[in-house]
């Protein structure tokens, strides 16, 4: 498929084990997933819950993953040792900066807080022109089913603009996911400010 080249795809998930195993699956296969299609992971660096099973399923598949960990969870002995190579950084910022300048692209997996903040400040940087990198949502098992509702509520309701519409791409087919990444297309600065 034509396409931009990502060598690396920056994933945002959760850090919980408390969760449906079957998120814990998803992630784990979209680890190998990425590593199958020789894409390097870049992530939060934490070895518990979809984090660490996403690390774990691209290392189990020979997979290059970069983790990125602020020094205060190193502390709590959260980070993942096996790692390709993991970054220790001074707090959730520096962190967030260095995600962003390592990953071609950007995918969140099912999560809290964290990954949705982090989700929207890479997707309003996408629609700033501030980088040219698309950004994915894996809705698995429907649970991302309220947020899309909820985008298009913000269509309608005139807070997002139509040609903003799909600059979310979202799937719940993990290779459709990173197809429809390799191939969507950006809309520039200039077209949103014309159509103030």
């Amino acid at each position: 498929m034509v396409g931009r080249r990502m060598r690396r795809v920056g994933v945002y998930c959760g850090s919980s084990d408390r969760v449906d195993p079957m998120m814990l699956d998803a992630a784990r296969a979209f680890g190998a997933l990425l590593a199958s299609r020789g894409v390097g992971t870049v992530y939060g660096g934490g070895r518990v819950g979809l984090m660490g099973a996403l690390a774990d399923g691209a290392l189990a598949a020979g997979g290059e993953v970069l983790g990125v960990i602020p020094e205060q969870l190193m502390a709590h002995e959260l980070g993942h040792e096996g790692c390709t190579e993991l970054f220790v950084v001074a707090g959730m910022h520096a962190r967030k900066m260095m995600m962003a300048s390592l990953a071609d692209a950007f995918v969140a997996l099912p999560g809290g807080y964290g990954t949705m903040e982090e989700l929207f400040e890479v997707l309003t940087w996408t629609q700033l022109e501030l980088h040219r990198k698309p950004v994915g949502l894996l809705d698995v098992g429907g649970y991302y089913h309220h947020l899309r509702a909820w985008v298009a509520h913000a269509v309608a309701s005139g807070f997002v603009r139509p040609l903003h519409a799909d600059l979310l791409v979202c799937d719940d087919d993990p290779g459709r996911l990173l197809d429809r990444l390799a191939t969507v297309e950006l809309p520039g600065i200039d077209a949103w400010i014309r159509d103030r």
